[in-house]
């Protein structure tokens, strides 16, 4: 199998394992996007995500995770679930893609299943996987791999789905051919994102301040106190999501694992203020939110009951 072969059923297989879209890019280093990482780290936006900083270096390029890197196939998958959210002073809102299995679980198996098929075809491939918790700059590659562009709210927005959709990226010791990058930005002059945050976290067009972003708040910070109101928000936001005209072309998933688990999408404000750690480790096994760990989702629960 010759590389362009190789290369078309790489797509084809990735297809078949349930990917709404895939591409492929030339691994090497991220110049611009870097500069721009740089940037939002020296402003103190990355908050208590010490390890945006002390991996930035890894993250500009690929080869410093991978010395032996020659292509990055990146891969997007569609996790809309047609179920919608309720104001009530007694329920939290959780962000959609926290409603059924861990996607790092999910799109992770895809793409092992992915990695198995191509080192059956390359005996000697070397190869990582990577789905949001390794060094690597996944909305860029997809940007690089023509998946689609980075919209104002900072997250990765195909045409043919907007922006429903996890990432995934599968770095590889073989040279494939690689896809024509995303060249268009289609937000054009929108701002409804922008104009729709909560807390104005999107400081500027392409620029997220997590410090101020209700999902950095609610997962990522740790701590006793939430510096800002999170608007009936428990675990994550779906706002700028919400709002963006693109997603007018979602489709349900495929993925049954996307689908909410029971008491999921609302669940009451008082269960969670007094859940043990033992509840939240059944609750939440296999589960995005145990992200937040038992204090977290405790005291972002009380801090709505307290609103």
């Amino acid at each position: 199998m010759n590389r362009a072969e190789l290369s078309r059923a790489v797509r084809e297989r990735a297809r078949e394992l349930g990917f709404a879209k895939v591409g492929i890019a030339t691994a090497g280093a991220l110049a611009t996007e870097a500069a721009h990482l740089h940037e939002w780290i020296e402003r103190g936006f990355h908050g208590q995500m010490a390890w945006m900083a002390t991996g930035a270096a890894k993250r500009a390029d690929p080869r410093l995770h991978m010395p032996n890197v020659k292509s990055v196939i990146s891969v997007a998958m569609n996790y809309f679930t047609p179920h919608e959210h309720r104001d009530t002073d007694i329920t939290g809102k959780i962000s959609r893609y926290a409603w059924g299995d861990d996607y790092h679980d999910v799109v992770g198996d895809r793409v092992r299943e992915l990695m198995n098929w191509l080192h059956e075809r390359v005996p000697d491939l070397d190869a990582k996987i990577a789905v949001d918790t390794s060094p690597v700059m996944d909305k860029a590659w997809a940007v690089r791999a023509g998946i689609g562009w980075i919209g104002k709210h900072t997250n990765v927005i195909t045409p043919e789905l907007g922006s429903w959709v996890f990432l995934g990226a599968l770095l590889v010791s073989v040279d494939l051919e690689p896809d024509a990058p995303f060249a268009e930005d289609l937000c054009g002059t929108c701002t409804a994102c922008i104009d729709a945050c909560p807390t104005v976290a999107i400081v500027e067009p392409y620029v997220v301040d997590s410090t101020r972003c209700i999902s950095y708040l609610t997962i990522e910070l740790r701590g006793d106190e939430l510096p800002v109101p999170t608007h009936g928000w428990v675990y994550g936001c779906d706002v700028c999501q919400d709002v963006c005209p693109w997603n007018r072309f979602r489709e349900p998933t495929s993925e049954e694992r996307f689908e909410p688990r029971p008491g999921l999408v609302e669940p009451e404000l008082a269960m969670l203020a007094e859940m043990t750690q033992e509840e939240f480790s059944e609750r939440f096994r296999r589960s995005a939110i145990k992200r937040t760990k038992v204090g977290g989702i405790r005291r972002n629960a009380r801090a709505l009951m307290d609103r």
